[in-house]
């Protein structure tokens, strides 16, 4: 019942955004929900990212990311702070998850290209015991392409790789583990402050099990979504942004009968 619901609710959002009277369009350069854009942040201009998303089981994450040009757009630093609910074989616990400290390097920025590789330390910041955090440092590698196809289609591709050695599970038994990420994302410009989105994200991981062996686990999932872009402005001129906005994960393949509905919100503003 709760699926059809999401599906019902997706639907009616993108139905109803698609009537809005054309417009000028503009690329929001934010980020996709589930997918890393290609844009570093504006020289002078910092933003402050929340995520929320719950899932089938009761299980949720929330995120905070804070992203600083350093000092142009050329260099980027950010954090990532995850706050999670899991429960497993009916234990529940909540708590901070592993922080990851980020570094992007703008590579490309042209009209219709952007390639921005990261690379992120994820710290051991997270309660091993209670599944919340590896119990070690790892190393991420991450590749977004962002590709603007027209004036009202942009999208934006990622590849990324997670390198954990001694990842320990909640009894201590320790292994390396190698985490593939991937996934697309269509964003239709809409009108001027409206893009739909449609993104498509998967995972192939190796999970530390208790004899200290590793265990495959895969996932992937499609959600359509929307974003809607507030420019406050001050004497005429733009101040800061507020971008909410909202999608709906849904499972296919691996993680098929898993659902869940993702919240969004970003503030943007000028340092001085």
């Amino acid at each position: 019942m709760l699926r059809e619901m999401f599906l019902s609710l997706a639907i009616t959002l993108m139905t109803a955004a698609t009537v809005v009277a054309a417009e000028d369009c503009r690329e929001i350069q934010d980020n996709s929900f589930l997918i890393e854009e290609a844009y570093n942040q504006e020289d002078g201009v910092i933003q402050h990212i929340q995520s929320f998303q719950y899932f089938k089981g009761d299980s949720w994450q929330y995120t905070f990311t804070q992203e600083w040009p350093v000092p142009g757009q050329t260099h980027q630093l950010s954090y990532t702070i995850p706050v999670e609910r899991i429960k497993v074989d009916g234990q529940d616990d909540t708590g901070i998850g592993d922080v990851a400290l980020n570094y992007r390097y703008q590579a490309v920025l042209k009209d219709n290209i952007a390639f921005a590789p990261r690379f992120s330390l994820i710290l051991p910041t997270g309660d091993r015991e209670k599944g919340l955090g590896t119990g070690t440092v790892g190393y991420q590698v991450n590749l977004p392409l962002s590709i603007k196809l027209s004036n009202r289609v942009v999208t934006h591709y990622n590849l990324g790789f997670t390198f954990t050695p001694n990842s320990k599970e909640p009894g201590g038994a320790k292994a390396d583990t190698l985490a593939t990420n991937y996934g697309a994302s269509v964003i239709y410009l809409a009108s001027k402050n409206l893009n739909l989105m449609l993104e498509a994200a998967g995972t192939s991981e190796q999970a530390v099990v208790a004899n200290g062996a590793t265990a495959d686990e895969n996932s992937l999932f499609i959600s359509p979504g929307l974003r809607y872009a507030v420019d406050c402005k001050v004497k005429g001129m733009d101040v800061f942004q507020i971008v909410p906005g909202i999608a709906f994960p849904i499972g296919i393949g691996p993680s098929k009968g898993d659902y869940g509905v993702l919240a969004y919100l970003s503030f943007e503003h000028s340092l001085f």
